[in-house]
This record gives structure tokens, C-alpha cells and sequence, in this order.
């Protein structure tokens, strides 16, 4: 029992040289996690052996889930029905063009390029066609843009794009089932009757210091997740969709979704991110990086050739629209669970799957440091937020401490 306090502790202190890592390089705190993850397996390994870490631990695995869980659901949760209703052709042409593009073209690539068989390929163009909900969502939040139209725009665009990828992975790959009836049928009744009932069931017994209102969010996460489970799918699959349901009850309730990114955010989020990057086998890419290129640029050109004119369709112009499409180029959630299934149902060994999960979490990382670093749209941050974000460490600067 020792041990899993003195692993936790290690876990933790990566978290805080994380966000020290992050404040000094002016970069995305999630993207600094990933990368400290990576750095401390191999590290770690090195010196202790490769599960000195416990990146594998059952408990890990379990906070790291509902990392994944809870930060989708407040991502669904902050999308704006009204938003999503008014530029409901933009976040559709958006998403759509995210998804088929590197769907197809890095299934073509693994396969004429690379010589792999069509269902590893198909199962390569299912992982690297994602947008990560997450890292969008966990940037959005830290700069501000989850408040403005830009903002929700973009996580809007991120849902029909990673619906492509779910529905893609479980026609091709998942078999439907009597259990994928069930599942299908329980989701589409809560998703129906949950707006009225968490209404009345927060308005009722709410308010309290028991924290009734995040136990009864988590108990719906679980509950669905073990069901999706159950049925051969994924438990991060229906967050985002009871967030959306839910976006009008509790994306509303500042408080409480204050609350819960405290929780998400100083417990969960690092658990995941770290997690994720402590997945990249760094000796497979060093024995095999023009895999790794190959398929990092297969998702990054075939992402970007449609996206780029997609949004500037859409009045997008200059930094606004490269940022934009750089944002719907990540892949993180959604991507690593793709690669997981495939190899857990040897659609592809262990070799493919290290590629795989390496030029998703690159995927995560370069566009989002490029898009921060050089193309971030200040104009459109909200004024606060700006003048944080060009202030040292985050600091607020004189004017805004009066």
C-alpha cells in the first residue's frame, strides 16, 4: 500500500513540473503533461525498469479514464445549443472534412506506403482521423475562446468530427450485437428524459455541501461508460453527448462547473495526459521513424488540404482560420482508444500500435504548439484573458489588480 502513495506522489510532482514547464514555455499545460509523460518513461525505465512508472496500474488507468470522462462531458456540457444550432452547416462541412480526409489518406498511405494489410490500414485511417475533444477543449479553457463564438465553434466542428470516427470504428470493426441494441436503446431514453429530470433533480435537493450535484454526474459517466463497455464499445463515448444534452441545465451552473473542472483539472486531467504520454515507445520510433513521418504527415496534409479552404469558406481568414484548422488537426481521446481496440482485437501487433499511438499524441503536440506559438488569434480573446496571456507566468498585470 506504500508504494501506490509513493507512485501517486510521483504522479503529481510530473503534474507540477508540468505546469511549470508550461508557464516557462508559454505553452498548453496538457501538451507539457503529454510531453513530460514521454520523457519520464523513458527516464523512469531507464533507471528503474519500463513499469516503474505504473502507467499500466489498474488505479492509474482507472483516474486516467475518468480524466478522459469528465473532461469530455464538460466539453459537451460548455457546448452553446445555440452556437451549435447557428453555425450548424459550418461545424458539419468542418468536421466532415476533418474526418474523411485523414481517414482515407492515412488508410492509403499504411497501405501502399508502408505495406500494411487493409484492416490495419482502415484501423490507422480511424485513429488518425480524430480531433481531440480534450486538448481542444482543456486549450479553449485556459486561453478563454470555451466563452466566445470562436471558441465553441471549434469544439461544435470537434463533435461531428469525432462522430465520424466512433460510428466509422463500429461499422467496420465493432460487430452490432443484441448488447449494442441495448446500449443504443438505454442511451437514446436517458438522453431524452435527462434534461428534465437533472432539472428537477437539482432544483429539489441541490445546493448542498455534500456535493450532490457531481455524484449524480459521475454516477450518470459511470453508469454509461460500464454500459457502453459492456457492449464492446468505449465508457468516453457517450460524455460528450449527456454534456451536449445536459449544456443547458448544467453548462449553466458556473459554480458547478467550476467545481468540477477543480477536480478535473487538479486530480484527473494529469493522470490522463501523463498517462498518455508515457505510451510512446520511444526505442520503435528510433528503430523505425519514417513509419512514424509517414504517418504523422499523412494525417497533418490530408487534415489540412481540406480543412484549410473548408474554413476559410466559412469567413475564416488569416491566423483565424489557420488556427482553427490547426486546433481540428489534434488527436488525442479518441485516436489512442482507436489504436487500443485495434490491438486488443489483433487488428494490429505491437509495432504498428507504438506508431500509431506515437503520431497521435505528435498529432496533440506540434499543431497545438505551432497554432499557440504562432498563429493564436488574440484579437478574438476575450480582454481579460489577452492580458493575462501577455503577462509573464500568467500574472495579471497592474491594471487588472485593482
Amino acid at each position: 500500500m506504500d508504494q501506490v502513495w509513493f507512485i501517486a506522489a510521483l504522479w503529481l510532482l510530473l503534474a507540477l513540473a508540468a505546469v511549470l514547464a508550461a508557464n516557462w514555455l508559454h505553452v498548453s499545460t496538457a501538451l507539457s503533461e503529454i510531453v513530460i509523460g514521454t520523457v519520464a518513461q523513458l527516464a523512469i525505465g531507464a533507471v528503474a525498469g519500463g513499469e516503474a512508472l505504473g502507467a499500466k496500474a489498474p488505479w492509474i488507468a482507472f483516474l486516467a479514464g475518468t480524466g478522459a470522462i469528465v473532461l469530455t462531458f464538460l466539453a459537451g456540457a460548455e457546448l452553446d445549443p445555440n452556437v451549435f444550432r447557428a453555425k450548424w452547416k459550418e461545424s458539419t462541412a468542418v468536421g466532415l472534412v476533418g474526418f474523411f480526409g485523414p481517414f482515407l489518406g492515412a488508410a492509403l498511405v499504411a497501405h501502399h506506403l508502408l505495406g500494411w494489410a487493409w484492416r490495419p490500414s482502415w484501423l490507422a485511417g480511424v485513429a488518425l482521423s480524430t480531433t481531440s475533444v480534450a486538448v481542444v477543449y482543456a486549450v479553449m479553457l485556459e486561453l478563454g475562446f470555451n466563452r466566445t463564438i470562436y471558441g465553441k465553434a471549434i469544439l461544435a466542428a470537434c463533435f461531428i468530427n469525432d462522430l465520424g470516427t466512433v460510428l466509422a470504428l463500429g461499422m467496420i470493426f465493432s460487430p452490432f450485437t443484441i448488447k449494442t441494441l441495448v446500449f443504443l436503446a438505454v442511451s437514446l431514453v436517458l438522453f431524452l428524459i435527462l434534461p428534465f429530470v437533472t432539472r428537477w433533480f437539482f432544483e429539489r435537493y441541490g445546493g448542498r455541501v455534500s456535493e450532490l450535484e457531481t455524484k449524480y454526474l459521475l454516477f450518470l459517466l459511470f453508469g454509461l461508460g460500464g454500459l457502453a463497455t459492456w457492449s464492446g464499445s468505449e465508457a468516453v463515448l457517450p460524455a460528450y453527448i449527456i454534456g451536449m444534452v445536459l449544456a443547458g441545465t448544467v453548462g449553466k451552473d458556473h459554480f458547478l462547473i467550476r467545481r468540477l473542472r477543480t477536480l478535473t483539472f487538479g486530480l484527473l486531467t494529469p493522470f490522463y495526459f501523463i498517462r498518455a504520454g508515457s505510451f510512446v515507445s520511444v526505442p520503435v520510433l528510433i528503430a523505425a521513424p519514417l513509419v512514424f513521418v509517414a504517418l504523422f504527415f499523412a494525417k497533418m496534409f490530408s487534415k489540412l488540404a481540406g480543412l484549410l479552404p473548408t474554413v476559410r469558406a466559412f469567413g475564416y481568414n488569416g491566423h483565424d482560420g489557420i488556427y482553427y484548422s490547426l486546433m481540428m488537426s489534434t488527436g488525442l481521446t479518441f485516436g489512442t482508444i482507436s489504436a487500443l481496440f485495434g490491438l486488443n482485437h489483433g487488428i494490429i501487433d505491437a509495432g504498428q500500435y507504438s506508431h500509431l499511438v506515437a503520431t497521435v499524441i505528435a498529432s496533440a503536440v506540434i499543431p497545438t504548439a505551432i497554432a499557440n506559438a504562432r498563429f493564436l488569434p488574440r484579437h478574438l480573446l476575450p480582454e481579460q484573458e489577452r492580458q493575462l496571456q501577455e503577462s509573464a507566468f500568467g500574472e495579471p498585470p497592474g491594471d487588472l489588480e485593482s
